[in-house]
């Protein structure tokens, strides 16, 4: 498409190539129709090509993952992931393409989720003065006519457009640039930022490397956890001080993260590494709001004339270090925070005990008052979806057994492959985030994340977080048509998902009564 900047010029359509509606190939696609062959410039990049599955295997894959005997129901089944291909860059930033095929018997569904997953693969940097990927894209239709005419021109990206993962080119010394279709896979979306392009669509990566998956780190450091592995400390120190100049607030021990400290008032906040030096407001001589390297983290210090301080740090701190506040008129609190992995939480408590530090709460508003000759720990919250008592629960009723599974796989509304991500217990219910991975039967469509709730806080069988399991759930919906939620039925279907208890199940679906 060639789009004019200025002048009186008019637009031509151009041909777009949309890709098929089903992504997934047939068996005869898959042989006759191979991924396009791998396009290499000048040995920059390349484009992304998946090993197709040699058909020994595929065909041997059919056999063994098909009941040729029984009526087609649900969806398809996948093969397993291909291997990961080469990285289309070769230096810098790229992407790396594996992929799956859906084997399906007449009247089965389509399969669940994606056939293609791209991740990140980062090389050494381009030397300098390496030439541009997008760049490089356009000036491959240097001095070929590609307007309908012989003339030719000489193209360079144009970054005004639309879409950002379309090869857009100016044509140097006139005032028009044309659209070449799609860039390459693996190609930077804009100059500076992370994000890449992957079949048209500009894409991040997760904290996994994989791209578009909207995966996170928890506030403990662990990509795609539950915030169960760490502690949340929260605290206000109210100390009003006898005298002016610093006062101790608390220790920041060493792996803390997350990290949050704000005060209001024309006192300020000072912060100590563990050989006495001051990162900031030290000797009594405020320092300027910015950024600051302390303990192996970048602190951030903002100053208002509010007047408000804040301290901010992701961390995790290589080094303790001690917060201070230098009086200067009454303490109204300085508010602090930080998540802290729970096997320090112990030491660093024992720790601020043997220091002393008079951490008296003498206007307890918003926290609980303590003794004045007891000395006041900063105390710590767990995070909501962990428990810090004992396991008290006893053993749960055998639910083993091909009966057992038929019943409930028979009986439910819903039954699914998923990932523990978290655990939450309430009233007298226990509340489960799971990722659902792989749907075997649904009465209605399931969410990738969705809440599965069991009775009391022992629930039977126990979910553990991080694993996978296969569930059989119900529907539950309250007179009133306020609450809609999926039940796990005490001593119901939750078994550690298995290829063995895979096929289990599979089975089970053709023994249900219509």
């Amino acid at each position: 498409m060639t789009h004019v900047l200025a002048g009186g010029q008019t637009r031509r359509p151009r041909e777009v190539w949309l890709p098929s509606n089903s992504t997934q190939p047939t068996r005869a696609e898959m042989a006759v129709h191979p991924d396009p062959a791998d396009l290499c410039l000048l040995g920059t990049q390349c484009s992304l090509r998946p090993r197709l599955f040699p058909p020994l295997l595929f065909l041997l894959w059919t056999l063994l993952s098909c009941d040729l005997r029984g009526a087609a129901q649900g969806p398809g089944e996948w093969t397993p992931w291909g291997s990961w291909s080469r990285c289309s860059s070769s230096c810098g930033l790229g992407v790396s393409v594996r992929r799956r095929y859906c084997v399906r018997l007449p009247g089965e569904e389509l399969c669940w989720g994606d056939s293609h997953e791209y991740r990140e693969c980062q090389l050494p940097d381009c030397p300098p003065g390496a030439t541009p990927f997008r760049d490089l894209q356009c000036s491959l239709y240097n001095g070929h006519p590609v307007l309908g005419t012989q003339k030719t021109y000489q193209w360079v990206p144009f970054h005004g457009a639309p879409n950002v993962c379309d090869l857009n080119c100016l044509a140097e010394g006139h005032a028009f640039y044309h659209s070449f279709g799609r860039v390459l896979d693996g190609t930077p979306c804009t100059t500076g930022t992370q994000g890449l392009c992957v079949a048209g669509r500009c894409l991040s990566a997760g904290c996994d490397g994989i791209l578009g998956s909207g995966t996170l780190e928890d506030r403990c450091g662990l990509c795609g956890g539950a915030n169960d592995s760490c502690l949340f400390v929260q605290r206000v120190f109210r100390d009003a001080g006898a005298f002016a100049g610093y006062w101790n607030v608390t220790l920041i021990p060493e792996g803390a993260r997350h990290i949050r400290v704000a005060q209001r008032s024309h006192n300020h906040l000072a912060l100590v590494t563990r050989d006495g030096h001051y990162v900031l407001n030290g000797d009594g001589v405020l320092s300027l709001p910015g950024t600051y390297e302390a303990a192996g983290t970048r602190v951030v210090y903002t100053r208002s004339a509010g007047p408000e301080e804040t301290l901010q740090a992701t961390g995790p701190t290589s080094q303790e270090l001690l917060l201070q506040v230098l009086l200067r008129e009454p303490n109204p609190g300085v508010h602090f925070e930080f998540w802290l992995p729970r096997e320090r939480y112990g030491p660093f408590q024992a720790q601020v005990q043997a220091l002393g530090w008079p951490l008296r709460q003498p206007q307890p508003r918003e926290v609980e008052p303590q003794p004045a000759e007891i000395p006041v720990v900063p105390e710590a919250i767990p995070a909501p979806v962990i428990s810090l008592a004992p396991d008290r629960c006893g053993p749960c009723p055998d639910s083993r057994g091909r009966a057992h599974r038929l019943l409930h796989y028979c009986g439910s509304d819903f039954v699914f492959q998923a990932r523990v991500l978290g655990r939450h217990r309430q009233a007298q219910e226990t509340r489960y985030e799971v990722r659902v991975l792989l749907i075997y039967k649904s009465r209605t469509p399931l969410r990738t994340r969705e809440y599965v709730w069991a009775p009391g806080h022992c629930p039977c069988p126990p979910l553990a977080p991080h694993r996978e399991y296969l569930l059989a759930a119900r529907r539950l919906v309250s007179p009133d048509g306020t609450q809609d939620r999926l039940l796990l039925p005490h001593a119901g279907y939750a078994r550690l998902w298995s290829p063995a208890e895979d096929s289990r199940v599979r089975l089970a679906a053709r023994r249900c009564p219509v």
